[in-house]
């Protein structure tokens, strides 16, 4: 009789270790997959942005064709974030891409014509909202990926989950916050 509650008692055990394996490891799953879900989604952003980045630069062109540097700057940080892998490799280009608006901005603020141009508003308008679109969508994956890290991190699971094929994911953070703080803009 004994025998059979030793037994007993190790295979309750036994099962009540594999189900919060299993369950476990779906939670994992699933936060991997909100994870790459998230990161999808600011790719989509970026190249939406980067889309619009040929237009904006054509209609400014049209006003200052003398500013090739800006232009230039403009096209490098658009090529390079299409080219970025992964949350660090796009946090550089994040910033370039920053800085090149900024300065083709800078550019339309020198031409009145330009400001008054309806197909430069209308640009300027998308690329504002493709701006806050990213930041929603940084926030989302940050947010999955604190979800996820934690889990990983958090005992007994440190234990096991290395040894199923889950490491920690890197945050999309920006080197230089300031000049993410808010989208670009132009003051008329």
């Amino acid at each position: 009789m004994e025998t059979l509650i030793v037994i007993g008692v190790i295979v309750l055990l036994v099962v009540i270790v594999g189900i919060y394996l299993w369950a476990t490891y779906n939670s994992l799953v699933t936060l991997n997959v909100r994870v790459d879900e998230a990161w999808s989604d600011i790719t989509v952003q970026l190249k939406r942005r980067a889309d619009l980045i040929p237009n904006l630069i054509d209609t400014v062109k049209g006003y200052a064709a003398h500013e090739k540097a800006v232009f230039e700057s403009v096209t490098q940080a658009r090529a390079e974030t299409l080219s970025a892998h992964g949350p660090a490799e796009a946090s550089v280009a994040e910033n370039h891409m920053q800085q090149a608006l900024k300065s083709i901005f800078a550019v339309a603020e020198a031409y009145p014509q330009l400001q008054a141009s309806q197909n430069f508003l209308q640009l300027q308008a998308e690329l504002v909202d493709t701006e806050d679109k990213i930041q929603a969508s940084r926030r989302f994956y940050n947010g999955g990926v604190r979800e996820l890290n934690t889990k990983i991190k958090l005992f007994p699971n440190t234990l096991f989950v290395r040894g199923l094929g889950f490491t920690e994911r890197e945050f999309f953070e920006v080197g230089d916050t300031a000049a993410i703080a808010e989208p670009p803009r132009v003051q008329f």
